[in-house]
């Protein structure tokens, strides 16, 4: 038996406090961010993500970072971890539980050149 995911069609916001889904800590929102996987933290000497063919690193062609494919379809947080004891760490923190609705995907990890407008900070209302 399959169980969807639940879909989230909003932002958490910036500074509210949420609990882990396992309930072992909790975290404060610093705001959300894109996941991206850096093509240079590939194994030597391959420089495509298809194996094709042995080229030196200065011969990659592409970008640098790429959205990470494990975590488009989630929600990703620049977060502060709230230990019991310990100090705040910052971090990122990939809500994998969640799916992101279409229209909140989209603006998230949209391929589209107006995604790179400054100004686009947050979604468009629902």
């Amino acid at each position: 038996m399959s169980v969807a995911a639940p879909q989230v069609d909003q932002l958490y916001a910036h500074g509210s406090e949420h609990t882990s889904p396992g309930g072992q800590y909790s975290f404060r929102v610093l705001g959300p961010c894109c996941r991206l996987f850096d093509r240079e933290e590939l194994p030597w000497p391959c420089c495509r993500l298809a194996w094709r063919s042995k080229e030196p690193s200065w011969r990659r062609v592409g970008r640098r970072f790429v959205a990470d494919l494990a975590s488009r379809r989630c929600p990703s947080y620049a977060v502060e971890l709230l230990q019991p004891g310990s100090r705040p760490t910052q971090t990122v923190l990939t809500l994998f539980p969640l799916r992101l609705k279409g229209p909140l995907q989209e603006w998230w990890y949209s391929k589209q050149p107006t995604s790179l407008d400054p100004g686009n900070t947050a979604p468009p209302p629902a």
